[in-house]
């Protein structure tokens, strides 16, 4: 089977870098532009921040379920090493549970902008910001994996199979 699959690089990856970080990175621009258009709208009462937000929402949500994938495949072939494993697990368990977070709440927003609502629920603003904050700790937890831990870094690559890490 093996003989099938495209040879790993130096990133021991079989494509020329990662695509996890250059998804992910839409996701978090457009979940955290959505929530500081929603509180600008509702304070402003700008009902049309609450359109841009409503896009950004969507494509975010789509965009999620991607960086995820390619977040398990570059997991699977990142070899972590001891120290990191832990930090790569709750950032695999977050990812999951924010891709699922992030649809309920677009679900959510779909059923508040389909009864034209001129203001939106506070609670509803109100889990956007714990949102919000979910999605940064989730940056920083990745920020963790490329800058402290090196993964899929060629030294760490290399350093993992001489087998100096383990």
């Amino acid at each position: 089977m093996s003989n099938y699959l495209p040879p790993l690089n130096e990133h021991n990856l079989p494509y020329p870098d990662t695509i996890h970080p250059i998804v992910v990175h839409f996701v978090i621009a457009m979940v955290l532009f959505a929530v500081v258009c929603d509180l600008i709208g509702y304070w402003s009462k700008n009902s049309r921040l609450y359109e841009v937000s409503w896009w950004n929402l969507f494509f975010a949500t789509i965009s999620i379920f991607i960086a995820v994938i390619f977040g398990q495949i570059e997991a699977g072939l990142a070899e972590p090493y001891a120290a990191a494993e832990a930090t790569l697990d709750l950032h695999t368990i977050l990812g999951w549970s924010l891709s699922g977070i992030l649809a309920a709440i677009t679900g959510w927003r779909y059923v508040i902008r389909s009864q034209n609502k001129p203001q939106l629920p506070v609670p509803y603003l109100a889990l956007t910001v714990v949102l919000g904050g979910l999605v940064i700790f989730q940056t920083y937890l990745g920020d963790l994996l490329v800058w402290v831990y090196g993964l899929h870094s060629i030294p760490v690559v290399e350093a993992t199979r001489s087998g100096g890490l383990s």
